[in-house]
Protein backbone atom coordinates (compact mmCIF):
# COMPACT_ATOMS: atom_id res chain seq x y z
CA UNK A 1 0.00 0.00 0.00
CA UNK A 2 2.57 2.10 0.84
CA UNK A 3 4.79 1.41 -2.08
CA UNK A 4 2.25 2.05 -4.62
CA UNK A 5 0.72 5.23 -3.11
CA UNK A 6 4.02 6.68 -1.46
CA UNK A 7 2.13 7.45 1.76
CA UNK A 8 5.23 7.71 3.87
CA UNK A 9 6.48 10.55 1.34
CA UNK A 10 3.48 12.24 1.39
CA UNK A 11 3.42 12.69 5.16
CA UNK A 12 0.06 10.70 5.24
CA UNK A 13 -1.17 7.21 6.60
CA UNK A 14 -3.83 4.55 5.68
CA UNK A 15 -6.60 5.98 8.07
CA UNK A 16 -6.72 9.36 6.95
CA UNK A 17 -6.58 8.57 3.62
CA UNK A 18 -9.50 6.56 4.34
CA UNK A 19 -10.85 9.29 6.62
CA UNK A 20 -10.28 11.71 3.87
CA UNK A 21 -11.79 9.81 1.08
CA UNK A 22 -14.81 9.25 2.93
CA UNK A 23 -14.97 12.85 3.30
CA UNK A 24 -15.14 13.63 -0.18
CA UNK A 25 -17.47 10.99 -0.96
CA UNK A 26 -20.07 12.67 1.73
CA UNK A 27 -19.18 16.25 0.75
CA UNK A 28 -20.13 15.34 -3.01
CA UNK A 29 -22.39 12.36 -2.79
CA UNK A 30 -25.66 14.62 -3.66
CA UNK A 31 -24.83 14.06 -6.85
CA UNK A 32 -26.10 10.67 -7.15
CA UNK A 33 -29.51 12.04 -7.37
CA UNK A 34 -28.91 15.66 -8.23
CA UNK A 35 -27.37 14.71 -11.49
CA UNK A 36 -30.19 12.48 -12.95
CA UNK A 37 -32.66 14.98 -11.29
CA UNK A 38 -31.35 17.35 -13.36
CA UNK A 39 -30.64 15.51 -16.92
CA UNK A 40 -34.24 13.69 -16.43
CA UNK A 41 -35.83 16.58 -17.70
CA UNK A 42 -34.09 16.52 -21.23
CA UNK A 43 -35.67 13.36 -21.72
CA UNK A 44 -33.45 10.87 -20.08
CA UNK A 45 -34.30 8.07 -18.31
CA UNK A 46 -33.63 8.66 -14.42
CA UNK A 47 -32.39 5.13 -13.79
CA UNK A 48 -30.29 5.10 -16.47
CA UNK A 49 -28.58 8.46 -15.58
CA UNK A 50 -28.41 7.15 -11.71
CA UNK A 51 -26.45 4.21 -12.76
CA UNK A 52 -24.50 6.62 -15.58
CA UNK A 53 -23.16 8.94 -13.02
CA UNK A 54 -22.07 6.42 -10.78
CA UNK A 55 -19.82 4.30 -13.35
CA UNK A 56 -18.56 7.60 -14.80
CA UNK A 57 -17.20 8.83 -11.09
CA UNK A 58 -15.85 5.49 -10.23
CA UNK A 59 -13.69 5.36 -13.55
CA UNK A 60 -13.29 9.05 -13.35
CA UNK A 61 -12.07 8.60 -9.51
CA UNK A 62 -10.05 5.64 -10.26
CA UNK A 63 -8.24 6.85 -13.15
CA UNK A 64 -6.90 9.91 -10.70
CA UNK A 65 -6.05 7.56 -7.94
CA UNK A 66 -4.65 4.73 -9.12
CA UNK A 67 -2.50 6.19 -12.13
CA UNK A 68 -1.72 9.92 -10.89
CA UNK A 69 -2.22 9.03 -7.23
CA UNK A 70 -3.74 12.41 -6.25
CA UNK A 71 -6.90 12.77 -3.86
CA UNK A 72 -9.05 14.20 -6.37
CA UNK A 73 -12.48 12.83 -6.93
CA UNK A 74 -14.74 12.91 -10.11
CA UNK A 75 -18.38 13.19 -11.02
CA UNK A 76 -20.66 15.16 -13.17
CA UNK A 77 -20.28 18.68 -12.90
CA UNK A 78 -23.07 20.79 -11.46
CA UNK A 79 -23.60 23.72 -13.73
CA UNK A 80 -22.51 21.28 -16.41
CA UNK A 81 -25.29 19.51 -16.35
CA UNK A 82 -27.60 22.76 -16.26
CA UNK A 83 -26.38 24.02 -19.40
CA UNK A 84 -26.57 20.47 -20.92
CA UNK A 85 -30.04 20.88 -20.36
CA UNK A 86 -31.74 24.37 -20.00
CA UNK A 87 -29.05 25.55 -22.35
CA UNK A 88 -28.12 22.55 -25.15
CA UNK A 89 -31.36 21.00 -25.21
CA UNK A 90 -33.69 23.35 -24.17
CA UNK A 91 -32.82 26.84 -25.38
CA UNK A 92 -30.64 25.66 -28.81
CA UNK A 93 -33.14 22.49 -29.52
CA UNK A 94 -30.43 19.61 -29.73
CA UNK A 95 -31.95 16.15 -28.54
CA UNK A 96 -30.14 14.68 -25.56
CA UNK A 97 -28.12 12.65 -27.68
CA UNK A 98 -27.36 15.13 -29.57
CA UNK A 99 -25.96 16.95 -26.62
CA UNK A 100 -24.16 13.51 -25.01
CA UNK A 101 -22.00 13.62 -28.59
CA UNK A 102 -20.68 17.28 -27.91
CA UNK A 103 -20.10 15.99 -24.64
CA UNK A 104 -17.57 13.16 -26.42
CA UNK A 105 -16.51 15.06 -28.31
CA UNK A 106 -15.20 17.63 -25.62
CA UNK A 107 -13.51 15.04 -23.77
CA UNK A 108 -11.47 14.04 -26.59
CA UNK A 109 -10.35 17.72 -27.32
CA UNK A 110 -9.85 18.03 -23.64
CA UNK A 111 -7.69 14.86 -24.41
CA UNK A 112 -6.02 16.71 -27.12
CA UNK A 113 -5.23 19.65 -25.12
CA UNK A 114 -3.76 17.68 -22.63
CA UNK A 115 -1.56 15.35 -24.54
CA UNK A 116 -0.10 17.97 -26.60
CA UNK A 117 0.97 19.96 -23.51
CA UNK A 118 -1.79 23.08 -23.84
CA UNK A 119 -3.28 22.65 -20.82
CA UNK A 120 0.14 22.36 -19.02
CA UNK A 121 1.61 26.17 -20.93
CA UNK A 122 -1.84 27.41 -19.61
CA UNK A 123 -1.17 26.73 -16.22
CA UNK A 124 2.35 27.96 -16.43
CA UNK A 125 1.65 31.11 -17.79
CA UNK A 126 -0.60 32.31 -14.95
CA UNK A 127 1.14 34.96 -12.66
CA UNK A 128 1.85 34.18 -9.41
CA UNK A 129 -0.44 36.31 -8.10
CA UNK A 130 -3.48 35.07 -10.26
CA UNK A 131 -2.75 31.75 -8.46
CA UNK A 132 -3.37 32.85 -4.94
CA UNK A 133 -6.48 34.09 -5.66
CA UNK A 134 -7.46 31.43 -7.52
CA UNK A 135 -6.79 29.10 -4.45
CA UNK A 136 -8.39 32.01 -1.84
CA UNK A 137 -10.97 32.39 -4.57
CA UNK A 138 -12.08 28.61 -4.40
CA UNK A 139 -12.28 28.86 -0.63
CA UNK A 140 -14.76 31.25 -1.17
CA UNK A 141 -16.51 29.30 -3.84
CA UNK A 142 -16.59 26.05 -1.61
CA UNK A 143 -17.69 28.06 1.43
CA UNK A 144 -20.44 29.52 -0.40
CA UNK A 145 -21.80 26.23 -2.23
CA UNK A 146 -22.06 25.16 1.34
CA UNK A 147 -23.79 27.74 2.44
CA UNK A 148 -26.43 27.73 -0.55
CA UNK A 149 -27.11 23.75 -0.41
CA UNK A 150 -27.99 24.26 3.50
CA UNK A 151 -30.22 27.39 2.02
CA UNK A 152 -28.91 29.47 4.60
CA UNK A 153 -28.52 32.10 2.29
CA UNK A 154 -32.71 33.22 0.51
CA UNK A 155 -32.95 35.01 -2.79
CA UNK A 156 -37.19 35.32 -2.76
CA UNK A 157 -36.86 38.73 -1.73
CA UNK A 158 -34.40 39.38 -4.85
CA UNK A 159 -31.27 40.33 -2.77
CA UNK A 160 -29.76 37.64 -1.26
CA UNK A 161 -30.67 37.38 2.48
CA UNK A 162 -30.86 35.45 5.78
CA UNK A 163 -33.32 32.72 5.42
CA UNK A 164 -35.46 32.67 8.59
CA UNK A 165 -34.80 30.59 11.77
CA UNK A 166 -37.85 28.64 11.86
CA UNK A 167 -35.89 26.18 9.63
CA UNK A 168 -34.77 22.44 11.05
CA UNK A 169 -32.14 23.06 8.60
CA UNK A 170 -30.86 25.78 9.59
CA UNK A 171 -30.54 25.03 13.16
CA UNK A 172 -29.08 21.75 12.67
CA UNK A 173 -26.48 23.35 9.90
CA UNK A 174 -25.37 25.38 13.20
CA UNK A 175 -24.80 22.40 15.13
CA UNK A 176 -22.52 20.61 12.49
CA UNK A 177 -20.55 24.00 11.98
CA UNK A 178 -20.09 24.28 15.68
CA UNK A 179 -19.10 20.68 16.18
CA UNK A 180 -16.71 20.90 13.13
CA UNK A 181 -15.09 23.96 14.03
CA UNK A 182 -14.36 22.96 17.62
CA UNK A 183 -13.39 19.30 16.73
CA UNK A 184 -11.00 21.23 14.30
CA UNK A 185 -9.80 23.40 17.15
CA UNK A 186 -8.56 21.00 19.05
CA UNK A 187 -7.07 19.03 16.38
CA UNK A 188 -8.90 15.79 16.24
CA UNK A 189 -8.06 13.39 13.96
CA UNK A 190 -10.76 12.65 11.52
CA UNK A 191 -12.68 16.06 12.44
CA UNK A 192 -14.42 16.65 9.51
CA UNK A 193 -15.85 13.31 8.97
CA UNK A 194 -16.58 13.03 12.79
CA UNK A 195 -18.57 16.25 12.69
CA UNK A 196 -20.36 14.93 9.46
CA UNK A 197 -21.86 11.86 10.90
CA UNK A 198 -22.71 13.14 13.93
CA UNK A 199 -24.68 15.99 11.99
CA UNK A 200 -26.39 13.61 10.01
CA UNK A 201 -27.81 11.57 13.53
CA UNK A 202 -28.73 15.20 14.89
CA UNK A 203 -30.50 15.58 12.27
CA UNK A 204 -32.45 12.66 12.28
CA UNK A 205 -35.37 14.29 15.12
CA UNK A 206 -35.27 17.59 13.46
CA UNK A 207 -36.39 15.50 10.04
CA UNK A 208 -33.68 16.68 8.45
CA UNK A 209 -31.97 13.39 7.86
CA UNK A 210 -34.81 11.75 5.53
CA UNK A 211 -33.55 9.48 2.66
CA UNK A 212 -34.62 10.56 -1.21
CA UNK A 213 -36.81 9.01 -3.88
CA UNK A 214 -34.38 6.88 -5.99
CA UNK A 215 -34.11 3.97 -7.80
CA UNK A 216 -33.02 -0.25 -6.92
CA UNK A 217 -30.16 -1.20 -8.44
CA UNK A 218 -32.05 -3.94 -11.08
CA UNK A 219 -33.94 -1.42 -12.33
CA UNK A 220 -31.11 1.34 -12.95
CA UNK A 221 -29.57 -1.86 -15.19
CA UNK A 222 -32.12 -2.42 -16.79
CA UNK A 223 -32.62 1.33 -18.03
CA UNK A 224 -28.91 1.99 -18.28
CA UNK A 225 -29.16 0.62 -22.69
CA UNK A 226 -31.36 3.88 -23.04
CA UNK A 227 -28.00 6.11 -22.69
CA UNK A 228 -25.39 3.43 -22.77
CA UNK A 229 -23.10 4.21 -26.31
CA UNK A 230 -26.40 6.23 -27.55
CA UNK A 231 -23.91 8.85 -29.06
CA UNK A 232 -23.75 5.96 -31.73
CA UNK A 233 -27.29 5.12 -32.34
CA UNK A 234 -29.42 7.21 -34.65
CA UNK A 235 -29.66 10.58 -33.68
CA UNK A 236 -26.38 10.88 -32.04
CA UNK A 237 -23.12 11.83 -33.34
CA UNK A 238 -23.48 11.65 -36.92
CA UNK A 239 -26.66 13.89 -36.94
CA UNK A 240 -24.31 16.68 -35.90
CA UNK A 241 -23.03 17.21 -38.83
CA UNK A 242 -26.00 16.29 -41.29
CA UNK A 243 -27.03 20.25 -41.04
CA UNK A 244 -24.31 22.30 -42.02
CA UNK A 245 -26.02 25.45 -41.25
CA UNK A 246 -26.08 24.49 -37.55
CA UNK A 247 -22.78 23.33 -37.57
CA UNK A 248 -21.39 26.73 -36.40
CA UNK A 249 -23.73 26.36 -33.30
CA UNK A 250 -22.41 22.53 -32.96
CA UNK A 251 -19.02 24.20 -32.58
CA UNK A 252 -19.49 26.90 -30.48
CA UNK A 253 -21.97 24.65 -28.20
CA UNK A 254 -18.04 22.36 -28.06
CA UNK A 255 -16.52 25.03 -27.13
CA UNK A 256 -18.49 26.41 -24.44
CA UNK A 257 -18.55 23.30 -22.87
CA UNK A 258 -14.43 22.64 -23.04
CA UNK A 259 -13.56 26.22 -21.53
CA UNK A 260 -15.91 25.94 -19.10
CA UNK A 261 -14.64 22.56 -18.15
CA UNK A 262 -10.88 22.86 -18.59
CA UNK A 263 -10.57 25.94 -16.46
CA UNK A 264 -12.91 25.15 -13.83
CA UNK A 265 -10.43 21.90 -13.39
CA UNK A 266 -7.47 24.04 -13.96
CA UNK A 267 -8.55 26.41 -11.07
CA UNK A 268 -9.34 23.50 -8.85
CA UNK A 269 -5.81 21.60 -9.28
CA UNK A 270 -3.94 25.29 -8.79
CA UNK A 271 -6.27 26.22 -5.65
CA UNK A 272 -6.03 22.99 -3.94
CA UNK A 273 -2.73 21.07 -5.26
CA UNK A 274 0.01 23.65 -4.57
CA UNK A 275 -0.49 24.74 -0.89
CA UNK A 276 -1.70 21.47 0.42
CA UNK A 277 2.08 19.97 -1.06
CA UNK A 278 0.22 17.30 -3.78
CA UNK A 279 1.58 19.09 -6.46
CA UNK A 280 5.75 20.22 -5.16
CA UNK A 281 7.96 22.23 -6.44
CA UNK A 282 9.89 19.38 -8.50
CA UNK A 283 6.76 18.04 -9.71
CA UNK A 284 6.20 21.45 -11.76
CA UNK A 285 9.61 21.12 -12.79
CA UNK A 286 8.81 17.84 -14.40
CA UNK A 287 5.71 19.54 -15.50
CA UNK A 288 7.86 21.99 -17.19
CA UNK A 289 11.23 19.83 -18.08
CA UNK A 290 10.19 16.51 -19.18
CA UNK A 291 8.24 15.04 -22.26
CA UNK A 292 5.40 12.62 -21.58
CA UNK A 293 2.91 11.98 -18.27
CA UNK A 294 6.13 11.89 -15.90
CA UNK A 295 4.64 14.66 -12.94
CA UNK A 296 1.51 14.08 -10.86
CA UNK A 297 -0.29 17.17 -12.37
CA UNK A 298 0.48 15.75 -16.19
CA UNK A 299 -1.84 12.55 -14.84
CA UNK A 300 -4.51 14.06 -13.50
CA UNK A 301 -4.97 16.72 -16.18
CA UNK A 302 -5.19 13.46 -18.51
CA UNK A 303 -7.31 11.69 -15.81
CA UNK A 304 -9.84 14.66 -15.65
CA UNK A 305 -9.80 14.75 -19.56
CA UNK A 306 -10.61 11.26 -20.17
CA UNK A 307 -13.65 11.04 -17.68
CA UNK A 308 -15.83 13.46 -19.66
CA UNK A 309 -15.99 11.20 -22.82
CA UNK A 310 -16.00 8.68 -20.88
CA UNK A 311 -19.04 9.41 -18.83
CA UNK A 312 -20.31 10.49 -22.20
CA UNK A 313 -20.68 7.08 -23.60
CA UNK A 314 -22.53 5.52 -20.80
CA UNK A 315 -24.79 8.58 -20.78
CA UNK A 316 -24.19 11.51 -18.31
CA UNK A 317 -23.15 15.45 -18.90
CA UNK A 318 -19.45 16.64 -18.19
CA UNK A 319 -17.27 14.38 -15.54
CA UNK A 320 -14.83 16.87 -14.28
CA UNK A 321 -12.65 17.09 -10.66
CA UNK A 322 -15.04 18.19 -8.13
CA UNK A 323 -14.12 20.71 -6.05
CA UNK A 324 -15.41 19.17 -2.95
CA UNK A 325 -12.81 17.22 -3.29
CA UNK A 326 -10.90 20.49 -1.09
CA UNK A 327 -12.96 18.52 2.03
CA UNK A 328 -11.21 15.45 1.62
CA UNK A 329 -8.30 17.34 0.97
CA UNK A 330 -8.71 19.19 4.02
CA UNK A 331 -9.24 16.10 6.14
CA UNK A 332 -5.41 15.21 5.29
CA UNK A 333 -5.82 13.66 2.23
CA UNK A 334 -2.54 13.54 0.22
CA UNK A 335 -2.35 10.53 -2.24
CA UNK A 336 -4.83 8.65 -4.75
CA UNK A 337 -5.82 6.37 -1.75
CA UNK A 338 -8.16 8.99 -1.12
CA UNK A 339 -9.56 8.85 -4.33
CA UNK A 340 -9.52 4.81 -4.59
CA UNK A 341 -11.88 5.14 -1.35
CA UNK A 342 -14.34 7.64 -2.76
CA UNK A 343 -14.96 5.18 -6.01
CA UNK A 344 -15.43 2.65 -3.53
CA UNK A 345 -18.21 4.62 -1.66
CA UNK A 346 -19.62 5.28 -5.64
CA UNK A 347 -19.70 1.84 -6.12
CA UNK A 348 -21.70 0.82 -2.95
CA UNK A 349 -23.97 3.79 -3.37
CA UNK A 350 -24.94 1.94 -6.36
CA UNK A 351 -26.81 -0.05 -3.90
CA UNK A 352 -27.51 1.98 -0.65
CA UNK A 353 -28.49 5.39 -2.68
CA UNK A 354 -31.25 5.24 -0.54
CA UNK A 355 -29.15 5.36 3.13
CA UNK A 356 -26.54 7.89 1.12
CA UNK A 357 -29.01 9.78 0.03
CA UNK A 358 -30.47 10.49 3.42
CA UNK A 359 -27.31 12.31 4.79
CA UNK A 360 -28.24 16.39 4.73
CA UNK A 361 -26.75 19.30 3.29
CA UNK A 362 -27.01 20.45 6.47
CA UNK A 363 -24.09 17.57 7.43
CA UNK A 364 -22.08 18.36 4.62
CA UNK A 365 -22.32 22.59 4.53
CA UNK A 366 -20.39 22.70 7.54
CA UNK A 367 -17.20 20.91 6.04
CA UNK A 368 -17.16 22.80 2.95
CA UNK A 369 -17.78 26.27 5.21
CA UNK A 370 -14.82 25.26 7.05
CA UNK A 371 -12.67 23.81 4.29
CA UNK A 372 -13.45 27.77 2.61
CA UNK A 373 -11.42 28.96 5.65
CA UNK A 374 -9.05 26.88 5.51
CA UNK A 375 -7.53 27.66 1.83
CA UNK A 376 -8.24 31.79 1.91
CA UNK A 377 -4.92 31.87 3.70
CA UNK A 378 -3.80 31.86 0.48
CA UNK A 379 -5.20 35.59 -0.13
CA UNK A 380 -2.38 36.09 2.60
CA UNK A 381 0.12 35.96 -0.46
CA UNK A 382 -1.06 38.24 -2.50
CA UNK A 383 0.68 42.46 -2.88
CA UNK A 384 -3.07 43.78 -1.17
CA UNK A 385 -0.94 47.41 -1.20
CA UNK A 386 0.13 47.16 -5.33
CA UNK A 387 -3.21 48.08 -6.30
CA UNK A 388 -2.20 46.66 -10.12
CA UNK A 389 -1.89 43.47 -8.27
CA UNK A 390 -5.09 43.58 -5.74
CA UNK A 391 -7.01 44.36 -8.60
CA UNK A 392 -7.29 41.37 -10.86
CA UNK A 393 -6.53 39.11 -7.55
CA UNK A 394 -9.85 40.53 -6.30
CA UNK A 395 -12.06 40.22 -8.80
CA UNK A 396 -10.90 36.49 -9.64
CA UNK A 397 -11.19 35.53 -6.05
CA UNK A 398 -14.45 37.13 -5.72
CA UNK A 399 -16.25 36.54 -9.39
CA UNK A 400 -16.12 32.41 -8.51
CA UNK A 401 -18.62 32.73 -5.40
CA UNK A 402 -20.50 35.49 -7.29
CA UNK A 403 -21.29 33.93 -10.53
CA UNK A 404 -20.97 30.68 -8.78
CA UNK A 405 -18.10 29.13 -11.08
CA UNK A 406 -14.63 28.74 -10.95
CA UNK A 407 -14.09 29.57 -14.83
CA UNK A 408 -15.73 32.40 -14.62
CA UNK A 409 -13.42 33.60 -11.52
CA UNK A 410 -10.23 33.17 -13.84
CA UNK A 411 -11.58 34.78 -16.80
CA UNK A 412 -12.29 37.69 -14.44
CA UNK A 413 -8.62 37.61 -13.34
CA UNK A 414 -7.22 37.27 -16.94
CA UNK A 415 -9.20 40.18 -18.18
CA UNK A 416 -8.78 42.21 -15.59
CA UNK A 417 -5.10 41.83 -15.06
CA UNK A 418 -4.57 42.15 -18.98
CA UNK A 419 -6.29 45.44 -18.75
CA UNK A 420 -3.79 46.85 -16.22
CA UNK A 421 -0.92 45.55 -18.22
CA UNK A 422 -2.12 47.40 -21.28
CA UNK A 423 -2.57 51.08 -19.74
CA UNK A 424 0.12 50.73 -17.36
CA UNK A 425 2.41 50.48 -20.12
CA UNK A 426 3.41 46.79 -19.48
CA UNK A 427 1.46 44.35 -21.51
CA UNK A 428 5.22 42.72 -23.03
CA UNK A 429 4.93 41.24 -19.08
CA UNK A 430 1.90 39.62 -20.04
CA UNK A 431 2.64 35.76 -21.36
CA UNK A 432 1.55 35.16 -24.73
CA UNK A 433 -1.49 32.07 -23.37
CA UNK A 434 -2.76 34.20 -21.20
CA UNK A 435 -3.42 36.65 -23.80
CA UNK A 436 -4.90 33.71 -25.88
CA UNK A 437 -6.91 32.66 -22.80
CA UNK A 438 -8.36 35.75 -22.05
CA UNK A 439 -9.51 36.27 -25.92
CA UNK A 440 -11.18 32.76 -26.08
CA UNK A 441 -12.99 34.12 -22.75
CA UNK A 442 -14.21 37.18 -24.16
CA UNK A 443 -15.48 35.18 -27.43
CA UNK A 444 -16.96 32.54 -25.18
CA UNK A 445 -19.25 35.59 -23.33
CA UNK A 446 -19.81 36.56 -26.52
CA UNK A 447 -20.80 33.46 -28.24
CA UNK A 448 -23.06 32.71 -24.84
CA UNK A 449 -24.70 36.16 -25.25
CA UNK A 450 -25.77 35.29 -28.77
CA UNK A 451 -26.87 31.66 -28.35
Amino acid sequence: MDKFFHLKENNTTVSTEVMAGLTTFFAMSYIIVVNPGILAQSGMEWGAVFLATIIASIIGTLIMGLVANVPYAQAPGMGLNAFFVYTVCFGLGFTWQQALSMVFICGLFNIFITATKIRKYIIKSIPVSLQHAIGGGIGIFVAYIGLLNVGIISFDSGVPALATLDQPQFWVFLIGLFLTIVLLALKVKGAILIAIILTTLIGIPFGVTTPQETTSFSEACQALPSTFLAIFHEGGITSLFTDMSKLPLVLITIFSFSISDTFDTIGTFIGTGRRSGIFSAEDEKNLEAKPGFHSRLDKALFADATATSIGALFGTSNTTTFVESASGIGAGGRTGLTSVVVAICFAISAFLATFVSAVPFAATAPALVAVGVMMTSSFKDIEWSDFNEAVPAFFAGMFMALCYSISYGIAAGFIFYCIIKIFTGKAKEVHPILWVCTGLFILNFILLALL
